[in-house]
């Protein structure tokens, strides 16, 4: 198992509601009232031919630019392993395909909707797109789906079979698919429906640079207090982050989820970013992306904070992020000077 490499971000980028492939949100965030809002795309000629753009959907647009990009940054042609999450998958070219079916009592049909409305769709077209024959996977857990894909990555990592992986995670969203969150009370009035997607760049390497190190990451599964207690002990080593990023989102539901974060970490700012970003499947993915900005920057922009100060994230952050109260998924990110490296 690797020891002494860390694993680092290299690079992360995003396309939402706030300015695409920007870090812009930390100094002039937009603000949002709207109950759905969607992405803001950037110019996909830059990534995409026009002929093949005609061909995709927005979601494998925007995974093709934020992966091309974080590539770039980070200066990796072909990623070791291309690992994706997405809640949904291309919910657009799904909507389409079903009502074609309807409308044309299933005869001549659009193949090329169907295709794309699979899941593993996006992670496919990145490996095809840069020419990357290793591992490849796609994980589809609703909210958790990012999470599985980064605790494969980790553990890729771990076990010395990679040294580069780019991940990421993806999720689109409709008027109408819209509708049906809040009417399952999957979004509520209090939380903005939106768009995202994330890629984040990952390797080994001494001398390679980075925007933070992955530290520990854990997974778990209904824990009671105790299993908790035990995991965030584990991943901070006893030495208190400066900061954790939270998925509260003002709904009082899911934000009393990480009550027990004040328990455990008495004293610690509980950062949010679902009041900038928006709801939806790919949400950790956009937390992990802030926190592992912040670190970057060397500052948590006041944006982020309950109490409206600015955070020096010295002793690194720890991000959380729970779905229904039954998954948990917690990970550690510290800057590269506290790293050790």
């Amino acid at each position: 198992m690797v020891q002494d490499n860390k694993i680092k971000i290299l690079s992360a980028k995003q396309i939402s509601i706030q300015n695409p492939l920007s870090e812009e949100w930390m100094e002039s965030p937009l603000a949002y009232t709207g109950s759905y809002v969607p992405a803001i795309d950037p110019e996909f000629r830059q990534f995409i031919s026009a002929g093949d753009a005609r061909r995709m959907g927005k979601l494998l647009k925007r995974a093709l630019a934020t992966s091309l990009s974080a590539l770039k940054e980070g200066g990796v042609e072909n990623p070791d392993a291309i690992i994706t999450g997405t809640g949904f998958g291309s919910v657009e070219n799904t909507e389409l395909f079903l009502d074609a079916m309807v409308r044309e009592g299933e005869q001549m049909l659009k193949p090329t909707q169907f295709m794309q409305s699979t899941h593993n769709t996006a992670s496919s077209l990145i490996g095809i797109h840069t020419r990357s024959h290793g591992y490849n996977s796609t994980y589809t857990q609703k909210g958790m789906s990012f999470d599985c894909a980064l605790y494969d990555a980790w553990l890729q990592f771990r076990l010395g079979k990679i040294k580069t992986a780019l991940v990421g995670s993806h999720d689109e969203m409709t008027p109408v698919f819209a509708g049906f969150m809040r009417k399952a009370d999957h979004v509520r009035d209090c939380e903005i429906c939106s768009e995202a997607a994330v890629s984040v760049l990952m390797g080994t390497g001494q001398d390679t640079p980075a925007y933070c190190t992955l530290d520990g990451m854990v997974i778990l599964n209904r824990p009671d207090p105790d299993e908790l207690a035990d995991a965030v002990r584990s991943l901070t080593d006893g030495n208190a982050p400066s900061a954790i990023m939270t998925g509260m989102s003002g709904n009082a539901e899911n934000d009393s989820w990480y009550g027990f974060l004040v328990k455990l970490l008495p004293n610690i700012p509980l950062l949010r970013y679902k009041h900038l970003f928006g709801v939806n499947f790919s949400s950790s993915a956009i937390g992990f992306y802030t926190a592992a900005c912040c670190l970057k920057k060397g500052l948590i922009p006041a944006c982020l904070t309950n109490d409206g100060n600015a955070i020096i994230p010295e002793g690194g952050i720890l991000t959380v992020n729970i779905v229904e109260d039954r998954h948990y998924s917690i990970s550690l990110l510290k800057p590269i000077l506290c790293g050790g490296l």
